[in-house]
């Protein structure tokens, strides 16, 4: 007999495959504090750190802006185990939101449960038989686990990890439900479809790639974007970019105590302290390649300086390990408009409100993201080995709807690069964008509609 007071999730290998799901069990557990109810929920990951930490870290805020605390958001403990020590020339908002434990906030996940979990290969390798093992362990382990906690429905985020709880749940009566957030479903979905009783896709177009069979259970949600980006504030990432000089650019005072510091005919210097956002001069670009950062974005990034800087403000994520500063000999407009850091932490959803233009992979989540905040975007998908062309897909159906422009890896060039940005310095042009970015997105959050779902189904007699 299942226990109506228990629900089960699973997912990881990647936070992509982590992040929407905790965003869902967010809400479905305020759901149940709406009513008085308390609700224990489990996660099935893998036994890797990565997938615990994040899940562990993960805070449910009541009457805060953001869900997730800096720490979930960097892959930090609260106890202070660190994935890596930031670094120590890392710019710092000079104010930021509490984000941290406290009396508002709670754990997202009451239990994390780690399993084997072994990777699906479509071409041959020796690995193949060695995850093989892994798998029928992973199953095993999902089984008894599921039995102890009989919980009213498992709800699965995808990765390789996620195959044998589904598999257990089907076969001990458990509700399955899985979510595909890519244009294209993935093998993992595919075989977890099978033993689902509902899948949820992020594209009305993502039906065609399954079987008569399972079209019945397909139901169209959008792709769970984590509330903080919603609420987002541009003002933050402003003050949080600009820093210091912002705030004493902006006082009523400050042009005439510098003048006084200066002396008369030394406050033409002046102009070079100012950031260009403050003038209204030039966009803001915001370039992404994930916490690792994205080689081929940061080397045209650096072909590029001097011109990008002279028609944006660039505020650049370059990733942990490349991490650059500002060269003496840079030009003035690029001291004065390139803003590097290594990864941006609970300011991101701020500063993506303050950008006026993304640069970045395709992902699924960090494109949803920015379509979220309607954001005109310039995508270079990942391609090549080790990707199934999931990001190339995504890609190219936000350009189809006038969202995006891509930039194919074999075409990826200087002239590329200015060219498609430079349509996007026509402010009518990125405001075309952005209203694509809301056609796709539509009124209702996906993170919404699939909890109304999964608690309806389960909680309110079937009803919405």
């Amino acid at each position: 007999m299942k226990n109506e007071n228990v629900v089960a999730f699973t997912g990881g290998g990647t936070g992509g495959h982590i992040y929407p799901g905790l965003a869902v069990a967010d809400l479905l557990g305020k759901k149940f504090a709406a009513r008085g109810q308390s609700v224990r929920i489990v996660w099935l990951g893998s036994l890797g750190k990565m997938d615990r930490k994040i899940v562990k870290n993960a805070r449910s805020f009541s009457g805060c802006e953001g869900r997730f605390s800096a720490e979930e958001k960097s892959g930090e403990m609260f106890s202070g185990e660190n994935l890596g020590e930031r670094n120590s020339n890392e710019k710092k908002s000079p104010e930021k939101k509490s984000y941290s434990a406290g009396e508002n906030s709670k754990n997202i996940i009451d239990a994390f449960y780690g399993i084997p979990s072994g990777k699906l290969r479509r071409y041959f390798s020796i690995k193949n038989f060695i995850d093989i093992f892994k798998i029928g362990f992973g199953f095993f382990a999902a089984f008894f686990i599921l039995l102890k906690e009989r919980p009213a429905f498992l709800f699965s985020k995808g990765g390789f990890v996620s195959v044998p709880p589904c598999l257990a749940a089907r076969i001990l009566g458990i509700k399955v439900y899985t979510h595909e957030c890519d244009f294209t479903p993935g093998l993992a979905t595919k075989i977890n479809s099978r033993f689902a009783n509902e899948i949820f896709l992020s594209y009305e177009e993502t039906k065609k790639y399954f079987s008569s069979t399972a079209q019945r259970k397909l139901v169209v949600t959008g792709n769970p974007v984590r509330e903080v980006f919603y609420d987002a504030d541009p003002e933050i990432g402003r003050k949080f970019i600009f820093g210091s000089a912002l705030e004493n650019l902006e006082s009523e005072n400050y042009l005439e105590e510098k003048v006084n510091e200066l002396g008369e005919g030394k406050s033409a210097r002046l102009e070079n302290e100012k950031p260009a956002r403050l003038e209204n001069e030039k966009p803001v670009l915001l370039v992404t390649g994930g916490s690792l950062g994205a080689a081929q974005i940061n080397e045209l990034v650096a072909e590029n300086l001097e011109w990008l800087c002279e028609n944006f403000v660039v505020v650049h994520q370059t990733g942990q390990k490349n991490e650059t500063g500002i060269s003496q000999n840079a030009s003035t407009a690029v001291k004065k408009n390139y803003h590097p850091f290594a990864f941006i932490y609970e300011e991101m959803p701020h500063v993506f409100a303050l950008a006026d233009v993304a640069l970045s992979r395709s992902g699924a989540n960090s494109i949803w993201e920015a379509a979220v905040l309607a954001k005109p975007m310039v995508l270079l998908p990942l391609e090549g080995e080790g990707t199934r062309g999931d990001q190339v897909d995504n890609a190219e159906f936000f350009a189809r709807q006038g969202a995006a422009i891509v930039i194919r890896k074999a075409d990826a060039s200087s002239q590329k690069l200015r060219d498609a940005l430079s349509r996007l310095l026509q402010k009518n042009v990125r405001e075309e964008f952005s209203s694509a970015c809301k056609k796709i997105t539509g009124s209702e959050k996906p993170v919404e509609k699939i909890a109304g779902i999964l608690f309806a189904e389960n909680f309110d007699g079937g009803k919405q």
